[in-house]
């Protein structure tokens, strides 16, 4: 009896000593390195620097993680976006100093802003009811030929009255005229063809150039209005035109100096082709270009970003501050100027909406909206200022040079995205 209970003691024990062995092994396991096998001290192997933490895990997890890393949807947004706004230079100050683990890095927060900002920016151009396609909305032309329409009426009412015979020479003028400027307010309120609409409103602008000035034109602008009148004529009666054809000026073809007779007409080629496509487009749907340019403008925007860097580190060349100190404040700027577009654009939504019922409060809702768009200059030059700690006198003059050359960027970034958008329609 005695011998049977030491057996089953050992019998116990051996049990309880091979879980022990079972669990020190899967321990010793768990703490050596996958990748090295070296022993693990903590969270990373200090011999290769692996995550012990295994990356299989549910797909959800993943998502979150991926999210998180790329825009850091944490406590630091909220403590980036609100100073980003109203605080010009402070979180590139911060970012300068080292004092940086509290807020989104700069890069990250410039792809964030970017994404919902380009995406927001392609909804809104091509939609049906946005007024970025709608270039014919021109009120202060349609204002002037409805004024000048009523005096030529009255003139003619005038003329009525003192007139018992046959209408004389300057009333069949008169009656020219105005129907002349009912055609010109036709084509410019309504139909699709933009062409026609822009071709309408050259005209007009020169028709109130020689009313201002009460002479003749000038041979010159006498030349474009003609050029104009005949290509208005085509469109009115459906013809294709091309855009070459418009210009007055444009009377040959394209020839660069420093290119080969060769290369000149492969370029010329290429010129006529971007407009005849430009030329169907603004006869008809402008949104497929419009949908092209804007997803060609974050690429270059990523350009553009070094550029405007390089620009501040010529601008302040003697200020021993590193190249990425620059590129923080570009990173930072374009963030801002992105966050108040589209701050712009959401109160543009919501006007729209409220104005239905609500027609009071449009000069409200305008007088806020001007203000916004006026914090965007005064935010980058206080940002400035802060940033690089100069003079309001040399800050002024390094911020209008800067802006002045800034500005000519972007309207060659603008050139390249539509010529870029017409090659791939």
């Amino acid at each position: 009896m005695a011998n049977t209970e030491t057996k089953d003691s050992q019998l116990i024990v051996e049990s309880v000593d091979d879980a022990k062995d079972a669990r020190n092994a899967e321990n010793t396991e768990q703490s050596t390195c996958s990748n090295c096998k070296e022993q693990l001290n903590g969270p990373y192997c200090a011999q290769c620097g692996q995550n012990s933490e295994s990356t299989i895990k549910y797909f959800w997890l993943v998502m979150l993680h991926l999210l998180d890393d790329i825009f850091s949807f944490d406590s630091r947004a909220s403590r980036t976006l609100w100073p980003l706004v109203i605080r010009p230079g402070f979180l590139t100050n911060e970012y300068i100093l080292g004092r940086r683990v509290h807020y989104v890095p700069p890069l990250r927060l410039y792809f964030f802003i970017s994404i919902i900002f380009f995406i927001t920016l392609k909804f809104f151009a091509i939609s049906e009811n946005t007024s970025i396609t709608d270039f014919s909305n021109d009120k202060n032309t349609i204002s002037l030929i409805t004024n000048h329409i009523s005096v030529l009426e009255q003139q003619q009412d005038l003329l009525l009255a003192q007139e018992n015979q046959e209408p004389s020479e300057a009333l069949i003028l008169l009656k020219q005229e105005i129907a002349k400027y009912n055609l010109y307010k036709t084509d410019i309120t309504i139909g699709s063809n933009r062409l026609l609409k822009a071709v309408a409103r050259e005209l007009v602008g020169l028709e109130f150039r020689r009313i201002k000035s009460g002479q003749a034109l000038e041979p010159s602008y006498q030349e474009q209005y003609t050029n104009l009148s005949q290509q208005l004529v085509r469109l009115r009666n459906g013809e294709s035109v091309n855009l070459l054809s418009i210009g007055s000026n444009l009377d040959g073809g394209l020839s660069l100096p420093f290119l080969s007779p060769e290369k000149n007409v492969i370029l010329n080629d290429f010129v006529t082709q971007l407009e005849e496509k430009a030329s169907k487009v603004l006869q008809g749907d402008i949104r497929p270009l419009l949908e092209e340019v804007i997803s060609k403008l974050p690429q270059l925007m990523f350009v553009l970003l070094p550029l405007f860097a390089a620009l501040l580190k010529i601008m302040n060349l003697f200020s021993k501050r590193l190249y990425m100190e620059h590129l923080t404040v570009a990173l930072h700027s374009h963030s801002f100027v992105f966050i108040i577009i589209l701050l712009l654009e959401i109160i543009e939504i919501l006007q729209n909406q409220i104005s239905i019922n609500w027609q009071w409060l449009d000069t409200p809702i305008n007088v806020l909206s001007n203000c916004i768009l006026a914090w965007i200059p005064i935010y980058l030059f206080i940002m400035q200022k802060r940033v690089y700690k100069q003079s309001y006198i040399l800050t002024a003059i390094k911020y209008l040079m800067v802006g002045i050359a800034y500005s000519t960027l972007i309207s060659i970034t603008a050139i390249i995205a539509l010529v870029w958008g017409l090659t791939d329609l």
